[in-house]
């Protein structure tokens, strides 16, 4: 049967508190040897005393630990460089004006911010959001034709299914530049 929680607070009675100390520390020096042994890890604790003594562990040797501990906190390697940090204060600032410039683009692709914009930036952006547009209504025919061609191959094999026609959902934007709609092109339904 397990021990009950025990309420972590001051103990009161100075006796009580100098063997609950003894017995702890008794402990905690055994788990951090046996920490030490298990994992082949280099260990250094101190523990002052209520009255003042130290005890400490030091595995393989207090001295050889706090020598590392020493090299390692007053290396230069331990610290970050200042060179570094401006390398990365640099990236950061590159990489966010990135961001700032693609949100912008975004938006003008998407017909707002414009106001910024000269005559010649906005017929780049007219011929580019035409050429968009176009591998757009490309894609689209490609995949209704792809749908029509699937749809005859089901028919002649006698799918019993509703009949279905194929409604126009290309692009019919005023601004397309051959003036034709797909629908008109194929000139298809199916019943």
């Amino acid at each position: 049967m397990g021990r009950g929680k025990v309420n972590l607070k001051r103990i009161a009675n100075p006796v009580s508190r100098q063997v609950t100390f003894s017995k702890r520390k008794a402990g905690l020096l055994k788990k951090t040897c046996e920490l030490s042994v298990l994992c082949d890890a280099e260990i250094a604790l101190f523990i002052f005393s209520p009255t003042g003594k130290l005890y400490e562990f030091g595995s393989p040797s207090m001295n050889k630990i706090l020598g590392r501990y020493q090299r390692c906190c007053t290396s230069q390697e331990y610290y970050p460089k200042t060179a570094d940090m401006e390398v990365l204060r640099s990236e950061l600032e590159h990489l966010e004006n990135s961001i700032g410039g693609l949100e912008k683009r975004q938006k003008h692709m998407i017909g707002e911010d414009l106001d910024s914009l000269s005559f010649k930036e906005l017929q780049c952006l007219e011929r580019k959001m035409e050429k968009g547009r176009k591998r757009i209504h490309s894609k689209k025919e490609k995949i209704l034709g792809e749908h029509i061609l699937m749809r005859k191959k089901l028919g002649g094999q006698h799918n019993v299914e509703a009949p279905v026609k194929i409604i126009d959902t290309v692009n019919t934007d005023p601004l397309e530049s051959d003036g034709v709609n797909l629908s008109a092109n194929l000139n298809l339904s199916l019943s």
